[in-house]
């Protein structure tokens, strides 16, 4: 699922709505778009809601504290994200100046935070969006969890003749022993289009083995905090013998074969491991 936050930088009343409207009209001719609205509005701990509504084809309404919503959901933007990228191939977040994904601002983009993502565009109304803001929302990274890659091999049309799924996921270690300085945050850096292409070419060969019908690989690159997930493989089989081999398989050649480069800023240092090593 790929993720666009829209920020709003001193646009005039109701260019918001409209260029969010005019976004997910043009996402939804290629895809289900959830909607994520950040509303900071928030009076004596009631929610005071917007008079214009935003389409799509799921909405969230997430208050200012990031957790109270107006669906009951209880959940946080990220949870919320989480929650659409199984069923959505694009999602649009509104009002949130800290994603780490690309950004649409609405005003003017001296004003954006630096904790924003990449500003892909600055606009003053609707009509200055055009078609390459879709391209360029697809050329970045996008946002997958274990359940959504999970949910993607369960789509397969070779799904029928599985019985096993089997997945490995890496997530930022804090410590190796109890006295080592904590770590912080991990970041990766991957060699363009060599990187990817390895990926797709390991999940090829893999998938050529006997009884394994679908292999995915996934990992994040840039700032992946402490306790959060790195990596993902999804192993759709047959059966669970060849489901585990290749799932061990997978995860042993993405780290041996795949140029990514990790750097580690831990409490105390930070170095990137290949010069520590």
């Amino acid at each position: 699922m790929h993720v666009l936050g829209i920020l709003d930088r001193g646009a005039d009343d109701g260019t918001l709505e409209r260029v969010v409207d005019r976004v997910v009209d043009q996402l939804s001719a290629r895809g289900r778009v959830g909607v994520v609205r950040y509303d900071a509005t928030i009076a004596d701990g009631t929610h005071a809601a917007r008079e214009t509504a935003i389409g799509g084809d799921v909405t969230y309404e997430l208050g200012a504290d990031g957790d109270w919503t107006a669906t009951g959901t209880g959940l946080s933007v990220q949870g919320a994200l989480d929650q659409l990228a199984t069923d959505c191939e694009y999602a649009v977040v509104v009002g949130v100046s800290d994603l780490r994904y690309p950004a649409l601002v609405v005003g003017d983009d001296a004003d954006v935070p630096e904790t924003a993502g990449d500003v892909i565009g600055a606009i003053d109304a609707p009509t200055d969006i055009d078609g390459s803001l879709v391209d360029d929302l697809e050329a970045a990274e996008p946002h997958r969890t274990l359940e959504s890659i999970v949910a993607d091999v369960k789509r397969s049309p070779k799904a029928d003749r599985s019985g096993a799924i089997a997945t490995f996921t890496g997530r930022v270690r804090a410590k190796d022993d109890e006295d080592d300085a904590r770590t912080q945050y991990l970041e990766f850096e991957k060699y363009e289009g060599v990187a990817d292409q390895r990926m797709a070419a390991i999940e090829s060969e893999l998938e050529a083995r006997d009884g394994v019908l679908e292999v995915e690989l996934y990992h994040r690159t840039g700032v992946v905090e402490d306790g959060e997930d790195i990596v993902y493989v999804v192993v759709l089989a047959g059966h669970r013998e060849e489901a585990f081999r290749t799932v061990e398989d997978g995860i042993n050649r993405l780290k041996d074969e795949v140029p990514l480069f990790k750097k580690e800023v831990t409490v105390e240092d930070e170095f990137w491991v290949h010069d520590r090593s």
